[in-house]
Order: structure tokens, then sequence, then C-alpha cells
């Protein structure tokens, strides 16, 4: 099954919603009737009405100090009192051809909270002139030029600025509050914490992503350094030069920044994330010490932000605008007070609403189910959550291709459909077990919740030098064959010769996920996904053991307990 990131961007406003943002940026430029009036389709005329009387918006261009252009607009409040200053909150773009305006539905909301609101694409997106860096030292100096300019604004009180952004533009604004003081508090959606471990999990290149980066990026438009970088990611030459690349974009990098400052963050990220890495965005957030909260949705990236972008209620939207009311002492959001939490959806119910005070009360403990070999007469082997299991060996073939498991249909829009209350179905009876281990539980006899953090050990054995598995947890209704996927991760065997067997335990992506009474889980360990980069190519066809040794036996720790 291929896996199709080429055509769709990650945030990929409908038709309906571009015509939207097109209509709103005609009003918000010229607020005569017409203009105004061509919003009722949507509802907003009364809005924007509204927006006429209580701001002002203009584009412009703000010039580095390099001579770089970028492209950015700005909303103030009309009719301030002589002397009186506002919060400001800045929006630098995420990564989709509109740039900046990919915010406009936002502005109304920003405006009737009191805000001054500096909206920009970054240099080398969208209208900007300039190369990309990809949220480098140069974006960062840039996000600190634009809040010079912006404190240059009568209407601006330098003491609450704010920065909020999606996705590349939340990468952008943690880095940027991380190094500028003058940043008091941040909020990301979509974030990322680590960008290796985005790019490069468990040994493993997340090339399907990374190309699809690449592609809306526009390769032309990259930085030398860039252009360099994506090269060798290409070649699987993963070197100190990408390592350091990937690790002064990292927020993670500057914890202590963020912990001296006591800089508020606000994180989201998704379940299905296929762009950043889960994991880092939790261990960031969980190692924060100053005001935080963390917001885990079901789909994939930039999905649950997406209406609030286009100016409709969201979750993560919503958040932001208390979040910097909180702290900056706007009013855009509802009044009530942010929380300091780890909040989160379950899959596949958008609708859930679930909070602890901390991931680690948030998660729940591990049973270990130890994988045994198939009883007699049946293919499949055992998940069971008795004794270790030692001695048997599963041999799959790698082909290069893999079976109908993958993590993503397609890039982002799998993960929407999950939104919707449709994910993705698999029949894991057509599975073809010459290229996939399959090991499976009894029926459960009471609705059960999988709920924090995975791991699965397992020794393999390939003919092959750096051999990669993926690894697949699934829940399969027995009664229609119907089954949905929970989590996964790869790993690649680096470095390890051909013919030796090797015990590895790595963790897979954390999950939050109901489990119906009667279902199965099904854990698939294949060795290919389209998702993934690989090395598999000294051998067209090669062979690879699944075993279980005695004082390495094979399990998957797994976080499942009864609904109570």
């Amino acid at each position: 099954m291929p896996v199709d990131g080429s055509t769709e961007p990650f945030f990929a406003f409908g038709t309906d919603d571009l015509a939207k943002l097109d209509a709103i940026r005609e009003a918000l430029l010229d607020p005569s009737p017409r203009r105004i009036g061509r919003l009722d389709q949507w509802g907003l005329a009364d809005e924007y009405e509204i927006y006429a009387e209580i701001g002002q918006y203009t584009e412009l261009v703000i010039t580095t100090a390099d001579g770089t252009q970028l492209d950015a607009s700005l909303s103030v409040p009309r009719n301030l009192a002589p002397g009186q200053t506002c919060p400001a909150v800045v929006l630098p773009a995420p990564l989709i051809s509109i740039g900046h305006r990919a915010y406009l539905g936002m502005l109304s909301r920003w405006a009737q909270g009191g805000y001054v609101v500096l909206a920009y694409s970054q240099r080398g997106l969208a209208k900007s002139t300039g190369e990309i860096h990809v949220a480098g030292p140069q974006d960062v100096a840039d996000a600190g030029e634009v809040i010079d300019w912006l404190v240059g604004q009568s209407q601006v009180d330098a003491n609450r600025i704010g920065f909020f952004g999606a996705s590349y533009g939340a990468g952008t604004s943690l880095l940027a509050a991380a190094r500028d003081r003058r940043i008091k508090v941040v909020a990301g959606t979509s974030a990322w914490a680590d960008l290796f471990t985005s790019l490069y999990e468990n040994g493993t290149r997340h090339l399907a992503a990374f190309e699809a980066l690449v592609t809306l990026f526009g390769e032309d438009r990259c930085s030398p350094e860039f252009r360099e970088i994506i090269q060798k990611i290409r070649a699987n030459t993963i070197d100190e030069e990408v390592s350091e690349f990937a690790r002064v974009r990292s927020p993670r990098t500057y914890l202590s920044d963020y912990n001296d400052s006591a800089t508020p963050v606000l994180l989201t990220t998704s379940w299905h994330e296929t762009i950043f890495s889960v994991p880092a965005v939790i261990d960031f957030h969980t190692n924060l010490t100053g005001p935080k909260t963390l917001l885990i949705q079901v789909g994939d990236h930039g999905n649950a932000e997406l209406p609030g972008l286009a100016g409709l209620p969201a979750k993560p939207t919503d958040m932001a605008y208390r979040w910097m009311d909180h702290f900056l002492g706007g009013t855009a959001g509802n009044g009530a007070p942010p929380r300091f939490d780890v909040r989160s959806e379950y899959m596949f119910n958008s609708l859930s609403d679930v909070r602890h005070p901390s991931w680690d009360a948030y998660a729940l403990p591990a049973v270990r189910f130890h994988l045994g070999d198939a009883p007699a007469g049946q293919s499949d082997g055992l998940l069971a959550a008795d004794k270790p299991q030692a001695g048997w060996t599963r041999s799959v073939k790698a082909t290069g291709k893999g079976t109908n498991i993958v993590v993503a249909p397609k890039l982002v829009q799998t993960g929407l459909a999950e939104r919707l209350g449709l994910p993705h179905v698999y029949r894991t009876a057509d599975t073809d077990r010459g290229l996939a281990a399959v090991f499976a539980t009894a029926p459960l006899e009471q609705a059960s919740r999988v709920r924090g953090d995975l791991a699965l050990r397992v020794t393999v054995k390939a003919q092959q030098a750096d051999a990669t598995i993926v690894a697949y947890l699934l829940d399969l209704d027995p009664a229609t064959g119907r089954a949905t996927i929970i989590t996964h991760a790869p790993y690649t065997f680096t470095d390890q010769p051909a013919g030796q067997a090797t015990t590895v335990t790595f963790p897979l992506q954390p999950a939050d996920y109901v489990v119906a009474t009667g279902h199965q889980l099904q854990l698939v360990i294949d060795t290919h996904d389209p998702f993934f980069g690989y090395d598999n190519v000294l051998l067209p066809v090669f062979t690879l053991d699944i075993t279980s040794p005695t004082g390495a036996e094979s399990y998957l720790d797994i976080p499942l307990h009864p609904i109570d």
C-alpha cells in the first residue's frame, strides 16, 4: 500500500476555507459594505463590521538588517486613548503557500480581545524573500528584528508580547522564545521539540514526511546548508553535521533557557502525528518547570487547529486565546482561566476530553504481554500476560514491499479522517504471514483502555546488515475482521552484521485508545513501510528471523487496563 504525501499540504485548507480567507482579507483591506457583505455567505458579515469599527488592518514589509523582506500584516485597535498601549501577539507562518495569511481567520478574535497582531512569513516562505533556513539561527534573529519593529509602534506594550504559531510557525515561536526574553508567553500547535528524533526514529529515517516537507519548502528556495542536509538525509548519511543542524533547531536543546525565564509554554500535538516526534513533545513538556500545558488530540499534523485558523471553534486555538489572555491581559478568550495540565482526546473520539495534572499521572502502568509461538494448527503467535515464552522462531521475508499494514495511507489526510471518526480499516486476515509475524491476545473480557507508553523487546537475526522492522499494534474486531491502528514504531539494526542475533528494546508511539469488549490486540512485525527510508538494497529478498531466546524473551509492554 503506497503512502501519498506528495499532493496534500500539511495545512490542507479546503477550497471553501481558502475562499473565505481571501474574502476576509479583502474586507480587512477595504471594509466597504460590498466587501463585508460578501462574508455573509459564511455568517461573518456582522463580525467584520465590528472589526471595521474596532481594528485597522494593513499589509507591509519588514526589512531585516541583511536586506531580507519579510511579508507581514498588522492589526491594531482603533480609538485608543492618548498613551494607551495594548498587548501584542506575533504569528510566524505555518508551512503553507499563503504564508501568514493562514491566520486571517483569527484576526477578529484577537482584535476583539484588544491585541495588536503582527503576522509574518519567515524568510524564503510565501512572499518573503531570502532562503529557507528551517527555523535556524537566522530565523530566530529575524524574529528578534520583528519584535524590534513591533515595539516601535506606539500602540504596543513592550512588556506584553507573546508568540503563537502553528507547525513551522510553532517551531519558530518556541525557538524565538528560548532566546528572546521580550517574549513573555508562547503557544505552539502541532509543535516539534526535537527535530532529530522527528527525522530519525530508532535509526530509521522518516523519509516520506521529510520529502513532503522539502516539496512544500521548495528545494530551490532552501539555503545551501539546508540543501546539503537534504542530500545527506536522502543518502542516509546521518552524521554530526545532520545532528548539529537538528540540534540547534530543537526547542528541547534550550530547556534550561525556558526554565530560567519561566516562560509559559502551551504545546499541542496529535496521537498519529506523522511529521514530528510525539514522545519528544511529551518529554519536553514534562521537563519544563514554568507554567505549561499540553494538548494531545485525535488525528495527524495540523488537523485539529485548522478550523481555529479559519475562524471556527477549535481546542488548540481556543486554549491559545485563553493562554495569551492570562499572561498578557487581553480578552480574546471566553473568560475562563487556562489549566496547567495534560489534556487529551482518546482515539477516535474527537469530542472526548480527558485531563490529568501531568503525563506521569496520565499514563497508566504497563502490563507485560509475552510473545509466544503459534498454537498447533494456527498461524499467529500469542500475546499473553502470563509468563515468558522462549525457544520459538518466526521467519519472514524482506522483499522491499511490505504488507497491507502501513503507518498512514496518506500523510495528514488519514489523520483528518480519524478526527471525523473514520479511521482507516485494515483487514489483517489478508496480511501476508510470509512477510510479517503476527501475534494476538485472546478476546478482551471487558472494555479496556490503552493509555500511555509502550515498548517492544524482540530478538532479530537478519541475513542482511542494517535490516529494519516496523511494529504495529492494532485493534481487531474478530467478528468483522476489521482492524484499526493504535500505534507503531520502526527500528533499524544499524551497524549490525548479517546473521547476528540482536536483542533490542524500543518504544512505540504513546497512545490513548479504548478497546471494546471482545476485541483483540494484534501485534504485526513487518519489514517495510513506505513511510520510512531503508538501506535494505544488498539483497533483493532476504530472510529475517524473529526469536525469543532464553533470558531475553520477547515481550510487548502495553498500558492496558479495564475501564471501570
